[in-house]
């Protein structure tokens, strides 16, 4: 166990037993230091962890307190689905679902993205001002798929630090997160073949497969701990799958973590029946504790692709991904240049330019710290507001929360009430080829507008009430 990690334990035991109770102040950073012999660093992670984990929270120029006592729910269930073929159709109800969804106006408890006020867009610019003026005109054309080598160094130095060694000749530069996952699941299937997703999986899954003529099989999937891996095994052994598909960490829409030895052991079951796994880790740098290592840091045989983006932590709109494909790597290119050619050069630069200068991690930092406090605001407001019996997850990254609501509640119902008051929520209908999650919503705690959102949870809650009447 690391200095960190036993300092977080002694404070969470005293803060459990009630020897620390709400509102009271922690130690600042530089008292806990010397009281206890460690680095400031030291401090900083332990406080962090805490914070991941509910117990603390900062307030701005007054240090570390303990968390106000927010009413637990009880965590959603566990899927348990059929684990049969499903032919999938869902575009349709994902596009009248999102469509209406994008309005500025809209409170966007159901979007998909963060708020695009909590990125570094004027250094980004500036960095691309600069790559964009001293771009070699050779680059067009040499940094045709898989992409520029520059880039793809700072993204194998990533994975360094995530504890992966990927080679940056691996790595294939798309054009997001969404065009590297299509891409992979095109290099290992064929239409008419089945691919093993969770269940509730992201409906972007979901739609991938419809457009490649795929059938789907759901796997049982727990809302803390992701994919059951004994289900996984059953399915592998019941049907010919040909790709799974995952979200290992924070998964969309639950925000589940896989413990490292069951990723371990997932890409040990995969390699044994040599299903390529596709890992989505869009969400891998917004974690609250440590950073998760992927699943692909325990891949041996080549058969993990790993598909991420800047999108959802960095450059929103820059539309800038990668996949880490493994063995599979030069279809992958090969598959980019067919589709698209190549993903913008000089987006590329300003990328590369902006990672060298050092200040990713610092603005990673303090977005991470912004979204901790937003889902503990939120996850108050759902207590407070929602009916009796709401299940709600608590993750440890990333930025949606999972509800399950009674049984007798509509989602869909829910979803176009809450319309008609200018709020969008993510009916569970979209996360599922058979439209299982009828009680459940996904919302989103990555827009700091607090007044706005309590408001909207709080109008969200009398809605659901109301219908459950």
């Amino acid at each position: 166990m690391k200095l960190y990690e036993v300092l977080a334990d002694e404070l969470m035991q005293a803060i459990t037993s009630g020897q620390l109770r709400a509102g009271d102040r922690l130690p600042s950073v530089r008292e806990a230091s010397r009281s206890r012999g460690v680095s400031p660093s030291t401090v900083f992670e332990a406080y962090y962890l805490l914070e991941a984990r509910g117990l603390i929270e900062a307030r701005p120029r007054s240090g570390y307190f303990v968390s106000r006592a927010v009413a637990q729910h009880a965590e959603p269930e566990a899927s348990v689905p059929e684990a049969e073929e499903l032919h999938v159709e869902v575009s349709e109800l994902v596009f009248q679902v999102l469509g209406l969804a994008r309005n500025r106006a809209m409170v966007p408890l159901g979007s998909a993205f963060p708020s695009p006020t909590l990125f570094p867009l004027p250094k980004l610019a500036l960095a691309l001002g600069k790559a964009a003026r001293q771009l070699d005109p050779w680059r067009t054309v040499e940094d045709l798929s898989p992409g520029s080598m520059d880039l793809r160094r700072q993204i194998g130095l990533r994975y360094l630090g995530a504890g992966c060694k990927v080679d940056a000749e691996e790595v294939v530069i798309t054009n997001g997160a969404m065009e590297a996952l299509n891409l992979c699941l095109e290099a290992v299937t064929r239409p008419g073949d089945l691919v093993a997703i969770e269940s509730p999986t992201f409906y972007g899954a979901l739609q991938a497969l419809e457009r490649h003529g795929l059938k789907a099989v759901e796997v049982a999937t727990n809302p803390r701990t992701g994919m059951d891996l004994a289900s996984l095994a059953a399915v592998l052994e019941r049907h010919p799958v040909k790709a799974c598909w995952l979200m290992p960490n924070f998964q969309n829409p639950l925000g589940s973590l896989m413990p490292d030895s069951a990723k371990q052991a997932l890409v040990a079951l995969l390699a044994e029946h040599a299903v390529p796994l596709i890992e989505d880790d869009v969400y891998g740098e917004l974690y609250f504790g440590q950073r998760p290592r992927p699943a692909k840091a325990w891949d041996k045989a080549g058969l993990v692709l790993h598909c991420s983006s800047f999108s959802k932590a960095l450059a929103p709109g820059f539309r800038v991904g990668w996949a880490a494909a493994g063995r599979f790597a030069r279809e992958v290119s090969r598959r980019k240049l067919m589709s698209s050619l190549a993903t913008p050069v000089p987006l590329q630069e300003g990328l590369s330019e902006y990672l060298q200068r050092g200040g990713y991690d610092r603005h990673l930092r303090l977005l991470r710290h912004t979204l901790i406090q937003q889902r503990q605001l939120v996850l108050r407001a759902i207590a407070k507001y929602f009916p009796a019996g709401t299940r709600v997850t608590q993750p440890e990254g990333g930025y949606f929360i999972w509800v399950e609501f009674p049984p007798q509640l509509d989602a869909l119902e829910l979803h176009r009430l809450a319309l008609s008051h200018d709020i969008s929520i993510a009916p569970g209908h979209l996360f599922s080829a058979d439209r299982r999650f009828r009680h459940h919503v996904r919302i989103n705690f990555g827009h700091p507008d607090n007044t706005r959102t309590a408001a909207a949870l709080k109008t969200v809650g009398q809605i659901a009430d109301a219908l459950m009447r």
